[in-house]
C-alpha cells in the first residue's frame, strides 16, 4: 500500500488546495465531503476536525499515512484542535500555516496554535496565491530534486 501525506484542517483552510500542489492536479475546488485519496495525499473533511465524534476517523485513516500535515488558517483566529491532539498519530506531524498574506502579523497566534496541539518545528507559512512557501513543503516532503543544469 502507498503511504500518503494526510492533510486535516477545519475547513476553507486550503486542505484541498494544497493536496492539488502535492499531487500536481487541478481537482476542481469544493467542499470535502469524504475522504479524498490523491496521487501522493489523503485530503480529508474540514468536519472530521470541527465535529470530536470525528476524531476517531482520523487517527484511523492516519494509519496509511507517511505523515500528517495539520493546517492551521492565519486569517482566522479560531482553535479548532483540541490540546496536544498531534500525539495520537503514531507518523510524523508537520505544521502547515495557510493564508498567511491575508493577515500579515498574525504569524505569533497561529505558531502558539501549533505549539499548543503539540506541533513543534518545521512550520512550513504557505501563500497560494503567489505560492510562497510551496517549494519549502514540497522539498522537506519529497526530499530536493537533483539541481537542474541551470544551477
Amino acid at each position: 500500500m502507498k503511504k500518503r501525506i494526510m492533510i486535516i484542517g477545519p475547513g476553507q483552510s486550503g486542505k484541498s488546495s494544497i493536496s492539488n500542489v502535492l499531487n500536481e492536479s487541478d481537482r476542481p475546488l469544493k467542499k470535502t465531503q469524504d475522504v479524498i485519496y490523491g496521487k501522493n495525499t489523503i485530503d480529508t473533511p474540514g468536519a472530521y476536525i470541527e465535529n470530536a465524534s470525528m476524531y476517531k476517523y482520523l487517527i484511523a485513516t492516519a494509519q496509511t499515512a507517511s505523515c500528517v500535515l495539520i493546517l492551521v488558517d492565519q486569517s482566522r483566529p479560531v482553535e479548532v484542535y483540541p490540546p496536544r491532539f498531534a500525539k495520537t498519530f503514531t507518523c510524523p506531524v508537520l505544521g502547515v500555516i495557510t493564508k498567511m498574506d491575508l493577515v500579515p502579523g498574525n504569524e505569533d497566534w497561529s505558531r502558539r496554535q501549533l505549539q499548543k496541539i503539540g506541533v513543534y518545528e518545521p512550520y512550513f507559512l504557505i501563500s497560494l496565491l503567489d505560492n510562497t512557501g510551496v517549494k519549502e513543503l514540497k522539498d522537506y516532503l519529497f526530499g530536493k530534486k537533483e539541481s537542474s543544469e541551470e544551477d
